[in-house]
Parts: C-alpha cells; sequence; structure tokens
C-alpha cells in the first residue's frame, strides 16, 4: 500500500511508525519535518490529504502534538475522512464506520506501544461496507459539496 505521512516535527513516535510501516512493507511518501522540510502543521496536513485525494497515495496518516489541527485541516479536503485515534479500538471503528482514509496521531499521547496496537487495528479493518455506514459517509459527501467555495461565508 502506498502512504502519504507527514508531521509538523520528527519525533521517536513519528520515525517509530515510519519505520514499522516500512517493516511491514508499505511505500512510505513523507511530508513536513520527516522528509527534511520545516512546515506547518496545516500545510503538511493538506500535502497528505490532497495526495490521498488524488489517488496519488491509498491512505494517509499525519502526526501534531495533539492530532486535532491535523485531522481538521486534513477534513477540509474533499474525499477525506480523517480520524484522530487514541486506541485501537477507535482506529477499528474509523475504519468500519467512517470509511476512514486518514488517521491521525498524537505526538504528545500516543506511546510506542499504543502507536503500534493502532496501526495493528487500522491496517487488519477494512473499510466498513454496512449500508447504513456507506450512507452516512456518502451524506458527508453531501456536506462537502453543499459547502464547497462557501468556506469564507461560513466562518465570518
Amino acid at each position: 500500500m502506498k502512504l502519504a505521512v507527514g508531521s509538523d516535527e520528527r519525533t521517536h513516535i513519528t520515525d517509530m511508525v515510519v519505520d514499522e510501516l516500512n517493516q511491514r512493507g508499505h511505500a512510505v511518501e513523507l511530508f513536513g519535518p520527516l522528509r527534511g522540510k520545516n512546515e506547518s502543521w496545516s500545510l503538511v496536513a493538506r500535502q497528505v490529504a490532497e495526495r490521498v485525494a488524488q489517488g496519488d497515495a491509498d491512505e494517509g496518516i499525519l502526526f501534531c502534538w495533539t492530532g486535532t489541527g491535523v485531522s481538521i485541516a486534513a477534513n477540509k479536503v474533499p474525499g477525506i475522512r480523517a480520524a484522530l485515534c487514541h486506541d485501537a479500538e477507535t482506529a477499528r471503528g474509523a475504519r468500519l464506520w467512517n470509511r476512514a482514509n486518514v488517521l491521525c496521531l498524537s505526538l504528545r499521547a500516543t506511546s510506542k506501544a499504543i502507536a503500534k496496537e493502532i496501526l495493528d487495528a487500522w491496517f487488519a479493518t477494512p473499510l466498513g461496507t454496512d449500508p447504513a455506514d456507506v450512507q452516512c459517509v456518502e451524506q458527508v459527501g453531501e456536506i462537502e459539496r453543499r459547502y464547497a467555495g462557501e468556506g469564507d461565508k461560513v466562518n465570518r
């Protein structure tokens, strides 16, 4: 699987996750400080999300201090369903019920052991196919289309 992976800083957690992804045989494209560029969490999130949305990467993984910022920014890109996951069960649910395609992790709160458990759950869980869940994801797409180009009006 081809993965786009980015963070606003390089830490022991980002290094461990990138090593783990490589060991699992994934093709990994790095963004931000993970590839030696000093870039903000918002820019890194956009770059990773766009790679996934354009089909240049199958999925994405993002990090920032809380994980919240990158999840907010990534979810602004149409077609992205970024999920902030603090444990394996949340990662599993994000795949099954939300058909999440970008995993977001907190640099502050994610230990190496928890990160590995989250990756195990993420990659072991296929995107859900329950019709009710698929319909909900389609409704999210309708929301994206409804507000496309109206961001300036909504945030005033």
